[in-house]
This record gives C-alpha cells, sequence and structure tokens, in this order.
C-alpha cells in the first residue's frame, strides 16, 4: 500500500495542501510475455476514415445550407484522399467504387520510403508508351 505525509505550504492566496507518496515495489506475479499473446491485438478493430477534402464557411453560411446546397472542398479532383487510422495520418490513395460502395486504393503508406504500384497503374504506363 501506499504511504502519504502531508505538507502544508501557505502561499499568498491561500493554505496548499501537498502529499508526498510513496509506493511499495510492485510484485513479480511470474507472468512471462508469450509470442502467442500478439494474435490477440491482431483481432482489435481500428475506426478508418477518408477524407476527400476540407473547407471553413462562416457560421451565417453554414445555416443557409439546405438539401441540394454544394460545398466545394480544398481538394483537386486528381488529389488523393487522405486515410487516417485513429486520427493519425495512415495513407494516401484514390477513391474508387466496389460493388457500389466507395473505396480507397491504397496509393502511399505514410512514412514508407517508396510509393506502392498497383498492377492497374503499371498496364496504365506500359499502355502509355
Amino acid at each position: 500500500m501506499a504511504q502519504t505525509e502531508t505538507d502544508n505550504t501557505n502561499t499568498q492566496e491561500g493554505a496548499t495542501n501537498a502529499q508526498t507518496v510513496e509506493f511499495s515495489e510492485a510484485q513479480d506475479l511470474g507472468i512471462k510475455n508469450s509470442d502467442g499473446k500478439i494474435e490477440m491485438l491482431l483481432d482489435i478493430n481500428m475506426p478508418i476514415t477518408v477524407t476527400l477534402g476540407s473547407t471553413e464557411i462562416p457560421v451565417k453560411q453554414l445555416l443557409q445550407l439546405c438539401p441540394g446546397s454544394v460545398l466545394q472542398l480544398d481538394k483537386l479532383i486528381d488529389e488523393p484522399a487522405e486515410l487516417y487510422v485513429q486520427d493519425i495520418k495512415f495513407a494516401t490513395g484514390d477513391i474508387v467504387i466496389v460493388d457500389g460502395h466507395f473505396a480507397i486504393r491504397i496509393k502511399e503508406i505514410e512514412g514508407a520510403s517508396a510509393q506502392i504500384t498497383t498492377e492497374t497503374d503499371t498496364q496504365e504506363n506500359s499502355n502509355n508508351q
């Protein structure tokens, strides 16, 4: 258990109560890191967000939005979308449609030194030559 000592220090605004805490040493329960334990983490779902672009508008314009309103974003149509994992930018890619649903074709992983080339890109480049 932790033991505490109380130290009352006077300041201009009034009394401050500071406590010193001493913790006992943690006991070794004999649990060892197992290589198989990492497998549990591989099944955890992570929230993914893909952004097409963004913009800022005044509140007055926001309140005037209605069905049919068009809001122009800051990205051009040929710029890649950004993929975020738990609000951390992870990759960029192109928006595609798969079975009637939006999807993203990953082009580059953040921090990766080389760009990932897909078979489609390779075929397009060879057709253009």
